[in-house]
């Protein structure tokens, strides 16, 4: 669905975190309603079944127009947003999107691959999966943006170095890596132990994934765009590029289509006006 509203009226922090982390929706309005959204202070847009696209009026919405795209997120973004790891229940904080790409990018220097590990280093310039903006707004409300990963990605590459660029991405928004092919399953075979755990190699045909990236023919793309409309649920972005090209350099994956936003709207007065008994920290 585009949002989900929730009423509530304590100072419990992680009451309403909690939730928020559970709710799998677009747009979240605490204590207010679901109408009146403001370009630039409530994207609007869906997750899951409504989720086609980038939210409207959000920050990504004017470079998916654009039939050139500058590389990477718009700066104004990449300077707002911020990234606080979540606890797991004992307290550990797992291993970060950018600390599992450096680990790909050292192997690809020892693998004498130095093209590749620099898109790496690229990638590390911009902060991406778990990442949060606040948004300027009202007196009295609070909005946040958040980017996520959209959860596992099916890769299908040609190439040994499409397979190993295709990575590169999945890493770089914080998904896992579901390869088919041969080309992805010598990957897969070939990686350090610590990045195993974010890769996979399709083995049945009802899979689960949330994304594909292809590199190939055009041919080949048409056919994986057809199996892919086939499937029940959610529409899943297909991006594909030519066989060669990411290793020339002529194309790339666009990152932030492995992504969700979501956007959180708290009305903090609504508490009897007290905006300290109304916040997400």
């Amino acid at each position: 669905g585009y949002g989900l509203t929730l009423g509530i009226h304590t100072r419990i922090d992680e009451t309403i975190a909690h939730v928020v982390g559970r709710a799998h929706v677009g747009n979240i309005y605490v204590n207010r309603n679901v109408i009146g959204a403001v370009v630039g202070v409530q994207p609007f847009g869906g997750e899951g079944l409504s989720g086609t696209g980038p939210k409207a009026g959000g920050a990504l919405y004017l470079s998916r127009l654009l039939a050139k795209r500058p590389a990477g997120l718009p700066q104004s973004l990449t300077k707002a947003l911020v990234v606080d790891m979540p606890q797991g229940e004992n307290g550990e904080r797992p291993q970060s999107a950018q600390a599992n790409l450096a680990v790909l990018r050292d192997w690809l220097i020892a693998e004498r691959e130095p093209a590749l590990a620099a898109r790496c280093e690229g990638y590390l310039e911009y902060v991406l999966a778990g990442a949060t903006a606040v948004l300027p707004g009202p007196t009295g409300e609070r909005n946040t943006y958040t980017l996520s990963a959209r959860g596992t990605v099916l890769c299908v590459a040609s190439t040994p170095t499409g397979a190993r660029a295709q990575l590169a991405v999945v890493l770089a928004t914080g998904n896992r890596a579901l390869f088919q092919g041969a080309a992805g399953e010598a990957l897969v075979t070939a990686l350090p132990a610590s990045l195993k755990p974010h890769v996979a190699i399709k083995k049945t045909a009802d899979a689960d994934f949330d994304a594909v990236l292809f590199e190939g023919d055009s041919d080949e793309l048409l056919g994986l765009v057809k199996e892919v409309a086939k499937r029940g649920g959610p529409i899943v972005s297909v991006q594909g590029v030519a066989a060669h090209a990411l290793a020339n350099g002529d194309e790339d994956y666009a990152l932030e289509r492995l992504l969700t936003e979501r956007s959180v709207s708290v009305n903090t007065a609504a508490a009897g006006g007290n905006a300290n008994l109304m916040t997400i920290g």
